[in-house]
């Protein structure tokens, strides 16, 4: 008997700790797609070409930033068994491609 109960409490850490893995995933997710939005606005309020061009670098970044978590959250979705993420896609969706 206690060895069940051993089992079935290692269990549900392992679901606890999946689930607060994927809850980091998506507050990263959700960092990064705050960050380039607003680089976006700046990037939108600038009119000088030269700080311009460094606004549109960074945003760049920014959006790769954005890429790389959602690749992460993914990866952490697909691993506790999500394999559909048309609503990752809309929740989150990319940031565009700036010139």
């Amino acid at each position: 008997m206690k060895r069940r109960e051993g089992f079935e409490r290692l269990e549900q850490e392992i679901v606890k700790e999946k689930a607060a893995a994927l809850g980091r995933a998506g507050e990263r997710l959700e960092a990064a797609l705050a960050e380039a939005q607003a680089l976006g606005l700046a990037l939108d309020a600038e009119a000088e070409p030269g700080r311009r061009a460094a606004r549109l670098r960074e945003y760049e970044a920014a959006r790769q930033r954005a890429a790389s978590a959602r690749t992460m959250l993914l990866i952490q979705r697909e691993a506790i068994g999500l394999r559909h993420h048309r609503v990752v896609d809309q929740q989150f969706p990319e940031p565009p491609r700036r010139s």
